[in-house]
């Protein structure tokens, strides 16, 4: 009898145990949730979960009395804002925006006029600018006021431009001695094509939220105090769909830039394919199939 209740006794303190560590592990995941999500102070930006749902990530710039000149504090900022929002699946899309007066008026000249050619090579200034081009998620600018330099070349990393009726964009280093830096040469002429393009850069001038709608560098034009809330809703579209299938989707567009079209038409239709392999690629044809709203889960 002694060794039988030895026994029990040992099944109840390794239950106990195993008890305990599955609460500890409990509670480390949801810690995680916690802080994959929980608000972070910033100095130079503003992050934010907004939507019905929580599930759109909004970072604001907010260097107002510089005109959320572009600092290498600002863009490391964004960078870990975007680590952040990455890593948290209840995020279905993130929104970068500035002011009413100024999305971002370009990169800080204070900070890069010291700047020598063996220090750019050396530190090879401006590598860092780019997390925003390399976001998995979906990113859209949402631009009130100022997009100029660094701040047209940041909304251009994003996937979709939303812009205020009040917006205006340019590339003006010409007028600075130097010329783009972060892909204002290249992705002005992808949007809009080589005269455009080149209009632009080598006059500084700079061209109104409608003339950017026309030329295609912008999605949409909104009235600049309802800008944010339709990027979200854009963002909060997005987020009712596959995650999976999103980022498959959006790989394939982006990759429209870097192929040829034969090359191009090879890339998309194999990633078609691989949504055949999916559950949500099953789940979203059998729901429509039984007219229901799909339940995707990311697999």
């Amino acid at each position: 009898m002694a060794n039988i209740g030895r026994l029990l006794a040992s099944r109840v303190a390794g239950q106990l145990v195993r008890n305990v560590a599955t609460n500890q592990q409990q509670q480390q995941a949801n810690l995680l949730r916690f802080y994959s999500s929980a608000p972070k102070a910033y100095e130079f930006i503003k992050a934010e979960l907004a939507g019905e749902k929580k599930n759109v990530a909004v970072i604001t710039l907010n260097r107002p009395k510089a005109l959320n000149a572009l600092c290498n504090g600002l863009v490391a900022e964004i960078s870990d804002a975007l680590d952040r929002y990455e890593a948290d699946d209840s995020i279905g899309a993130i929104v970068i925006t500035g002011s009413e007066k100024a999305f971002a008026a370009g990169a800080d000249i204070k900070e890069m006029q010291p700047n020598t050619y063996a220090k750019c090579i050396n530190t090879d200034f401006l590598a860092n600018w780019t997390r925003v081009a390399k976001a998995q998620k979906p990113v859209i600018a949402a631009v009130n006021g100022y997009a100029l330099g660094g701040g047209c070349e940041l909304a251009m990393m994003c996937d979709i431009i939303y812009a205020g009726d009040k917006a205006r964009f340019g590339q003006p280093e010409i007028a600075l001695g130097t010329i783009p830096g972060a892909g204002g040469s290249q992705r002005t002429t992808r949007a809009m094509g080589k005269s455009k393009a080149m209009e632009m850069c080598l006059t500084g001038n700079m061209i109104t939220a409608e003339e950017a709608e026309r030329s295609g560098l912008v999605s949409k034009v909104f009235p600049a105090d309802k800008l944010v809330e339709e990027a979200v809703k854009l963002g909060e579209k997005i987020s009712t769909f596959s995650p999976l299938i999103v980022r498959l989707c959006k790989e394939a567009v982006n990759a429209s830039y870097e192929m040829s079209l034969n090359e191009g038409l090879r890339f998309e239709r194999r990633h078609f394919h691989a949504t055949f392999s999916t559950k949500d690629r099953l789940e979203g044809m059998t729901a429509f199939v039984e007219k229901r709203a799909p339940k995707f889960s990311n697999e």
